[in-house]
């Protein structure tokens, strides 16, 4: 594994359209259609946005076969999530997947008992042994019961040559100064929300909120970054005021995998309901319609997908 095969950039995360309680397949794959052909850099299964924790295995091999072929037939890197509470259906899932070569593979720390950093050494190395030669990134979010220091993410890369990225929340100049000297060759993606202060410091993409929103739209603050930064800066500052003001008071009575199915409704660019599977809730249409029409005034520039 070398450094040329980290992944970078925004990457879009594949929804669950849900219709009557199930997952409405014909709308799955119209989806899947419309963000391989976006700009986005890559495509992934089985994030918080996907409901990786409310699927059947019938369902999570369905998905993750139509994600293949279809990122396969647009040539569009792709990821596979494997996260479950149980490691050992994780590592099953790794073992049948490989067949679908995606470029990497994402995995959650085991979530039902939190684990010590030796068990969660035990559980990288368990992966490593089974993944052949795709790439591994942690999705270590704020909200898992392990939350990993950027010390034992690199003794972990140290025995684990396979990991070679985390999905993070990031930090402040002193944890991106830590994260340069400690994981020189290794790929730290952070929310969308945040990319705009976090690349010029070390981030090297984002697993994105933001292209939850707008796929596009995301990937155009990203390359602003580098071409017109100040540009790029107010467009976040906007995003912030806009999620801190319009979806995280909902926050109160939905998931995040409930708010960015709200935010992916409120941008419009495919057919995502608002619905979540079963138990949970999600947001109303009037909610969706309200938020629509102030994204329009306040983030016109991501509204046209």
């Amino acid at each position: 594994m070398n450094s040329l095969d980290r992944p970078e950039g925004i990457w879009g995360a594949i929804l669950l359209p849900v219709k009557n309680d199930k997952i409405d397949w014909v709308a799955f794959e119209e989806q899947v259609n419309i963000l391989c052909e976006s700009n986005v850099h890559g495509v992934y299964t089985n994030g918080t946005a996907a409901e990786c924790h409310n699927q059947t295995e019938d369902e999570f091999d369905k998905l993750s076969n139509i994600v293949s072929t279809i990122a396969r037939k647009k040539n569009k890197k792709f990821q596979l999530g494997l996260s479950h509470t149980n490691p050992r259906v994780c590592r099953e899932r790794a073992k049948r997947l490989t067949q679908l070569n995606p470029n990497g593979f994402q995995i959650t720390l085991p979530d039902w008992w939190p684990p010590t950093y030796q068990e969660s050494s035990n559980f990288i190395m368990g992966m490593q042994e089974v993944v052949e030669d795709i790439y591994l990134i942690l999705y270590n979010p704020p909200h898992a019961k392990v939350v990993l220091s950027l010390e034992e993410i690199s003794q972990l890369t140290d025995k684990a040559p396979n990991f070679v990225g985390i999905k993070c929340a990031g930090g402040d100049e002193t944890w991106y100064k830590k994260r340069r000297s400690l994981l020189e060759n290794f790929s730290v993606f952070v929310p969308g929300h945040s990319v705009v202060f976090g690349k010029p410091l070390g981030a090297n993409g984002s697993y994105s909120n933001v292209a939850c929103f707008s796929p596009n739209g995301a990937v155009i603050i990203w390359d602003l970054i580098d071409t017109d930064f100040e540009k790029a800066k107010n467009i976040e500052l906007r995003i912030n005021n806009f999620m801190k003001t319009h979806i995280l008071p909902l926050a109160s009575r939905l998931s995040n995998t409930g708010l960015d199915k709200l935010l992916a409704c409120v941008g419009g660019w495919g057919p995502i309901s608002e619905k979540v599977l079963w138990p949970y809730e999600g947001a109303t249409l009037d909610e969706v319609n309200k938020i629509r029409i102030i994204a329009k005034q306040e983030l016109p520039e991501l509204m046209n997908d």
